[in-house]
């Protein structure tokens, strides 16, 4: 069996391992809600686009849910925990790990999409993927402090893009 169909849930399953050496992990609690937002975000697009997908995982499981489901539960976890331990100390912090994480999801989607282990369609690309980026570590930090006003741009940015790609909210 080859590794590579792979990655992307090793890759998540990697990163939560790192986190519990490297996360503030003995203040979980004051993340969780941070962390339930993110996963809430991404199961609000899985269920919005499941009869139009803007962008898939593909690769060793056969299931457009159990990839996303697994990074859920493992990336989104440890990319809060490790996110927000440094970007929640000052300005400089702030924009020195909200440039870092952006920089490195481009580069993991980058390296998926050359593996072509997540799939882009209609309209949606790498492009895209990384302006949602620069959006979602800034509302995640938003929402860590003020998490009425994150949910708030959750509903402005994920209606944005409803409507910039055409996605219908029902089927008819």
């Amino acid at each position: 069996m080859a590794i590579v169909p792979y990655l992307h849930i090793i890759a998540g399953i990697a990163l939560a391992i790192f986190s519990f050496f490297v996360a503030d992990l003995k203040n979980w609690r004051e993340y969780y809600p941070t962390i339930l937002f993110f996963i809430a975000g991404d199961l609000l697009y899985q269920f919005i686009t499941y009869d139009y997908p803007l962008w898939e995982y593909a690769g060793g499981i056969d299931s457009p849910f159990l990839t996303p489901i697994i990074l859920m539960f493992t990336a989104y976890p440890a990319t809060i925990l490790l996110y927000l331990k440094y970007a929640t100390k000052g300005w400089k912090s702030f924009i020195i790990h909200y440039f870092l994480w952006i920089v490195l999801f481009a580069i993991v989607e980058l390296t998926l999409g050359k593996l072509n282990l997540i799939l882009y369609a209609n309209g949606w690309s790498v492009g895209w993927s990384i302006i949602v980026d620069f959006l979602l570590f800034l509302i995640l930090r938003i929402h860590y402090s003020y998490p009425l006003f994150g949910w708030l741009l959750y509903f402005l940015v994920s209606a944005l893009m409803i409507l910039i790609f055409n996605i219908p909210l029902l089927n008819t």
